[in-house]
């Protein structure tokens, strides 16, 4: 009963936040216009006719010309089709995330150029998600220290995570167990998110259903883990995400608590020390954290929010609902080396590019996620 009622909490914030975005709900200041300019219609469609994108979950901006995009499948459009359809399933009024009916397991993972075209689609892993009656894929991680490059799939209907050689022609590794929830050294509870230490060690964020951060050595064995359900110091309702800043710090996205968690790590490598909660949020969906501060994305309404290590609130900037170039959700986002930022949105179903403005102050942009030099 307890996670059927923050299934309805969800899905009411969800639905509740285009009614707040004009009373800008629980954003707060300092709110100013966005530092970014939409490159509209950026994502081309590829999918066959009949066909449009599903929600894009997962994505990592490798490099500007290779973006790679984890999407719950595609979704089936009703006939007729308008003439004037723009390539999205929002367009034609449809919501990806709650239209679960339309949606068929087909080219989950594929990767774009700069121009927002197709490059490659990696069909031949599109069996992972079959028989899912659930979201499926959830994000996509490379780690800045991995020579190899490897990208990490996190399935969370599945309970597992899979490892890809970088050209995505191998599977490399899989761990969990499909369709099996738990909470041992070697289960998973729908996991969300994956992150990486300098020191090669793995964070996992395990996370819808365990509300634990797992630490794994460089080869996936598991050391220990921090974090628990609750709503006391450095407790979680349900982690999305899981990111890695200087100085040791970790921040844990609290999406059903509304914060962010910063823990730090100590000389034992099994063992992680709170530090402070920070935000008073909606429901945060996805972060990147740079040299002294960290975004995030919130509903209620639909925004980019912008804090410091201390807590203290920078920046807000929020994103519109309307179309053609609006968002419902930013479920996640990634930033290339160019500084251009790509965000997944996983309701209207599709992946938009934003340019910095000219003459912007960089202060109010998002950098790439730190990496220790």
């Amino acid at each position: 009963m307890l996670k059927l009622n923050r299934l309805v909490v969800l899905t009411l914030a969800i639905l509740i936040s285009s009614s707040a975005f004009s009373q800008q709900g629980n954003a707060r200041g300092p709110i100013g216009e966005s530092p970014y300019d939409i490159v509209s219609l950026w994502h081309k469609p590829f999918a066959q006719p009949g066909y449009a994108f599903g929600g894009n979950s997962g994505i990592w901006a490798e490099s500007p010309d290779r973006i790679i995009i984890a999407q719950r499948g595609e979704t089936v459009l009703p006939y007729p089709i308008p003439d004037d359809f723009l390539g999205f399933a929002g367009h034609m009024g449809l919501n990806v995330l709650t239209d679960t009916n339309r949606r068929v397991w087909n080219n989950c993972l594929y990767s774009l150029n700069a121009d927002g075209k197709v490059i490659e689609l990696y069909d031949q892993w599109d069996y992972l998600c079959e028989g899912s009656a659930g979201p499926g894929p959830h994000r996509i991680r490379i780690s800045p220290y991995d020579p190899e490059s490897r990208v990490w799939l996190v399935n969370e209907t599945f309970h597992q995570i899979y490892v890809f050689s970088n050209d995505f022609s191998e599977l490399l590794a899989t761990y969990g167990e499909k369709g099996v929830s738990g909470d041992d050294e070697t289960h998973f509870g729908r996991p969300q998110d994956v992150a990486f230490l300098p020191d090669g060690r793995i964070l996992i964020a395990d996370g819808l259903d365990n509300n634990r951060v797992m630490i794994m050595d460089s080869d996936m064995n598991y050391l220990g883990e921090f974090g628990s359900e609750g709503t006391g110091p450095g407790q979680t309702n349900t982690i999305h995400a899981v990111a890695i800043g200087p100085d040791g710090r970790v921040f844990v996205l609290d999406r059903s608590g509304g914060r962010v968690n910063v823990w730090r790590t100590t000389d034992n490598p099994m063992e992680f020390e709170f530090e402070r909660s920070i935000g008073d949020l909606t429901l945060p969906l996805d972060i990147i954290v740079n040299e002294d501060d960290f975004w995030i994305t919130d509903l209620g309404p639909l925004r980019f929010v912008n804090f410091d290590f201390e807590g203290n609130l920078k920046y807000t900037w929020l994103v519109p609902r309307e179309l053609p170039d609006g968002y419902i959700e930013v479920h996640t986002f990634s930033v290339d080396s160019d500084g251009t930022l790509y965000g997944g949105d996983n309701q209207y179903g599709r992946t938009q590019k934003f340019l910095p403005k000219a003459g912007v102050n960089p202060e109010l942009l998002i950098n790439p996620p730190w990496t220790a030099r």
